[in-house]
């Protein structure tokens, strides 16, 4: 059975990946990604809900690994490590 037919991983329509930076001396990011498509760079929690709000998701709960992955780190990561 592969990763993507397994019933014990789930498939949230949100994910936020890993902290990257631009170049040197400029704020770190996260990518984000709704239903595997990038739709924009979060720089905070904040940006990550309000990005997900402009595509019609709420997120109640960031915790809920059926909603929203945490790519590299959880929903406090935001400094390059």
């Amino acid at each position: 059975m592969t990763e993507i037919d397994s019933p014990h991983i789930s498939h949230p329509r949100v994910m936020v990946l890993k902290v990257m930076a631009k170049k040197p001396g400029a704020p770190p990011f996260r990518i984000v990604e709704i239903d595997g498509e990038v739709v924009g760079e979060a720089t905070a929690i904040t940006d990550v809900l309000e990005t997900a709000a402009a595509y019609g998701i709420v997120i109640h709960d960031l915790d809920d690994p059926d909603v929203v992955r945490w790519v590299g780190g959880d929903k406090f990561t935001w400094q390059l490590r």
